[in-house]
């Protein structure tokens, strides 16, 4: 593989700033994902090629050398076990967000990284809209984590991602056994949401069957557990959480 040369630049009378390399302190392992995310352009576009058709998701790593007082990124990777790295190049901004940024750039020119490629019988038009996706399919998601946060801080305790009848399987995201209420924090997309919702414009049928689809699935999960006595609550992704958390304590108390 190519070696990156990046553009002549230091600090002349002084090491870089902390700032400019080091990762804020605490900063949690699923936030440093979503820092090397973001600089690369999404998970999709941190693909290192290996061996036999292999590949591995990298990440960008900076070291500061005192005698040059220059920034150096690696890019690193696990491979069988063990951790790989390649020398990118130096980078030269103010802030880690941008260095990281820059040093994805640099090694995607040279060819280090590449984007991954869609698998085979994918559904999505391209791997960024597969990403996204992806995204939007997953459980533990931002509102989530925030509306959970608040219903505990207030005392309210609860399960989840449990099925409220264990027949049924249909699972909530929320489920408050004793007071039989039922709790769904739905996607945007995936559920069709009237204020965001966008229709696809590749595949419309098929998407638009898909969102349908879901949406008729909601509607019988809710008659299904009112049938059974349950207090169903349904919260948009987009919705404030004190918002969310206010509807959700209403039919607990209801």
């Amino acid at each position: 593989m190519t070696q990156v040369t990046s553009t002549q630049h230091g600090w002349s009378d002084h090491l870089p700033p902390d700032r400019a390399w080091k990762p804020k302190a605490g900063i949690s392992r699923a936030a440093r994902t979503s820092e090397q995310d973001r600089a690369a352009g999404g998970r999709h576009r941190r693909v290192v090629v290996l061996d036999e058709g292999q590949q591995a998701t990298g990440s960008i790593a900076f070291r500061v050398y005192h005698r040059t007082r220059r920034i150096r990124a690696y890019l690193r990777w696990s491979e069988q076990g063990r951790t790989r790295e390649r020398y990118v190049g130096e980078v030269n901004c103010d802030t880690r967000a941008a260095n990281l940024a820059q040093a994805w750039m640099m090694a995607r020119n040279a060819g280090i990284v590449r984007d991954e490629i869609l698998p085979a019988g994918s559904n999505a038009s391209s791997v960024a809209v597969r990403a996204v996706m992806t995204a939007n399919r997953s459980r533990d998601t931002k509102p989530e984590r925030l509306l959970r946060s608040i219903l505990y801080r207030q005392g309210f305790r609860y399960r989840v991602n449990a099925r409220p009848l264990p027949d049924l399987r249909r699972t909530a995201d929320l489920v408050f056994p004793k007071a039989r209420v039922a709790v769904f924090v739905d996607g945007c997309y995936w559920h069709g949401c009237p204020d965001h919702y966008r229709p696809a414009t590749k595949r419309s049928d098929f998407w638009r069957q898909k969102i349908q689809g879901n949406q008729a699935r909601d509607a019988d999960t809710d008659a299904r557990l009112r049938e059974q006595g349950w207090t169903v609550v349904r919260v948009w992704e987009h919705e404030v959480a004190d918002v969310a958390a206010a509807k959700v304590i209403a039919a607990i108390d209801g």
